[in-house]
C-alpha cells in the first residue's frame, strides 16, 4: 500500500530506477519537482526528452554528439596520429578535463567480460582496427579502466595493434585498481597519462 497519490508514487518509482538513487533520494527529488513552477518542470522534461532524441554516437570515434561527427574528431587542432582508447563516453570527458591529451579518441562502449558474456565482437574493436588501417596512426594509448575487464581488453587490443607496427601504450596506474576513470581527479588522471607505458 502506497502512502502517496498514484502520480507521486509513480514519479518516485521512476526516480528509483536511476543509478545511485535510493528510495529517500527519489522521494526528495519527486517532492522537489512538485514544488517547482510548471515552466521549470516543462523545461526539465523537455531537456530529458531532447537529450535522448538528439544525442547519437560519432560515426568516427563513437563519442556522444548531436551531429554525425563530434567536435573533437572535427577539430584541426587535435593530433590525428594518436588515438586514446576508452571504454565509455564519460571517460572522454574525464580525459578532456585534464587538458593534457591533444589526440583523438576511440570509445569501445564496454570492455571484454566473459563473466557477463561480453566478447571482443560486442565492443568497438573492429572499428578501432579499421581506423588504424585507414589513418596515419603513430600511437594507440589504451586507457581502459584498471580492473580485470579493462586489463583483459587492453591486452587483447595490444595483441592486435602491435603487429601493425604501431606504438601501443597503456596509461600508468596512478588510478586505483578497481576504480573508474570518470571518478578520478584531474591530478591523478594527468599523472596516469604522463606515466603511460608500452605494452
Amino acid at each position: 500500500m502506497s502512502f502517496y497519490a498514484a502520480p507521486i508514487a509513480r514519479l518516485i518509482e521512476e526516480f528509483e530506477k536511476l543509478p545511485g538513487i535510493g528510495h529517500k533520494t527519489a522521494q526528495r527529488l519527486a517532492f522537489h519537482v512538485l514544488d517547482m513552477p510548471q515552466e521549470k518542470v516543462d523545461k526539465l522534461a523537455n531537456a530529458i526528452s531532447e537529450a535522448k532524441q538528439k544525442t547519437k554516437f560519432c560515426s568516427v570515434c563513437g563519442n556522444l554528439t548531436d551531429s554525425d561527427v563530434c567536435s573533437l574528431c572535427n577539430s584541426e587542432k587535435r593530433d590525428s596520429s594518436v588515438i586514446c582508447v576508452v571504454e565509455d563516453a564519460r571517460d572522454v570527458v574525464a580525459m578532456e578535463k585534464i587538458r593534457e591529451f591533444k589526440g583523438l579518441y576511440h570509445v569501445l562502449h564496454g570492455a571484454i567480460s566473459p563473466m557477463q558474456g561480453i566478447g571482443p565482437e560486442d565492443i568497438k574493436i573492429k572499428e578501432l582496427l579499421a581506423r588504424i588501417r585507414d589513418g596515419n596512426i603513430s600511437e594507440v594509448i589504451i586507457a581502459t579502466n584498471p580492473n580485470i575487464e579493462g586489463e583483459a581488453t587492453a591486452m587483447y587490443i595490444s595483441k592486435l595493434v602491435k603487429p601493425l607496427g604501431i606504438k601501443t601504450t597503456r596509461i600508468a596506474h596512478g588510478i586505483p585498481v578497481g576504480g573508474d576513470l570518470e571518478y578520478a581527479d584531474e591530478v591523478t588522471l594527468a599523472k596516469a597519462l604522463e606515466g603511460r607505458r608500452e605494452i
